[in-house]
């Protein structure tokens, strides 16, 4: 976890090794597993600007914890069906935080 920003943001590294920078949003337990959604944190240029162009893959990123070798873990989700019924359970959680 990166202290850099704060407490909410996290600085993962892909399966290629590629360094991201995610914001945490939530976390909710669905079926009896524990999943965590993000924002990727835009990156300024060295003018201090946020990039022009929008990354299509920008949006929210849900990821799951899961036990590796007795270590918990962020994974992806592969399954078209549980990311849907996952991302469904994050916006109903997300709005519901708003209406408060």
């Amino acid at each position: 976890m990166s202290d850099e920003y704060g407490g909410n943001f996290v600085s993962l590294t892909d399966e290629d090794g590629n360094e991201i920078e995610l914001e945490h949003l939530d976390t909710i337990e669905c079926d009896g597993v524990v999943y965590m959604a993000f924002f990727p944190v835009e990156e300024a240029d060295e003018n201090g600007e946020a990039p022009e162009e929008e990354d299509e893959e920008a949006g929210l990123i849900i990821l799951k914890v899961v036990d590796v070798d007795g270590e918990e873990q962020l994974a992806t989700l592969e399954d078209e069906e549980e990311l849907d019924r996952v991302y469904q359970q994050f916006m109903e959680s997300l709005f519901e935080d708003e209406e408060e």
